[in-house]
């Protein structure tokens, strides 16, 4: 497991178009995630530690965005013939068991990855309502106390605040997890 740190955010950078197959036996489209206010795109796996540590918080926290007409959106794009646990069967299940009320779809061909500059499970990218970048930082700032209930919610408050005013946090915390799987290209 390589522990690795995204890099700092590019304000202003388009959000990249995707169509890509969802565990809801649904093909999704970046319009169709986008909500009026903003949208969160998150690069997760099912395997990951730093994943499956804050789970309960994304949950929550995506529930509590969309309210404020921000949805989300998570995309794994591990190579799953080198990790089964990151299974497209399996995201089903992660999915029904988290309850995820946002689409979780898989990017098997590893492209929109690549094509959004994602390094790590977690990676967040925080869009305003023009899809322009405006967050690229960590979920809060529990680090290895995962449970910290006192934890200050800085992807929470950065969606927030660019949702109202379409920018985002000038101080932004570098997200930090496990390397995306990458296929073997040899």
């Amino acid at each position: 497991m390589t522990l690795l740190h995204t890099p700092v955010c590019n304000y202003g950078l388009a959000a990249v178009e995707f169509e890509l197959p969802g565990v809801d036996a649904r093909s999704w489209s970046l319009q169709q995630c986008a909500g009026e206010n903003g949208l969160l795109v998150m690069f997760i796996c099912n395997h990951c530690p730093y994943v499956k540590s804050i789970l309960g918080k994304l949950v929550r926290d995506t529930n509590e965005l969309k309210t404020l007409g921000i949805n989300s959106v998570a995309i794994m794009a591990n190579d799953p013939d080198d990790y089964p646990e990151d299974s497209f069967e399996n995201m089903a299940i992660v999915a029904q068991e988290q309850q995820f009320s946002f689409p979780y779809l898989l990017d098997e061909s590893q492209q929109v990855a690549r094509a959004y500059g994602a390094v790590c499970t977690p990676d967040f990218f925080g869009y305003n309502s023009e899809l322009e970048l405006q967050y690229r930082g960590r979920l809060d700032d529990s680090g290895s106390q995962h449970d910290r209930p006192d934890a200050r919610r800085d992807l929470f408050l950065a969606m927030q605040e660019l949702g109202q005013s379409g920018r985002g946090p000038e101080h932004q915390v570098a997200s930090m997890g496990c390397s995306i799987k990458w296929r073997n290209t040899d």
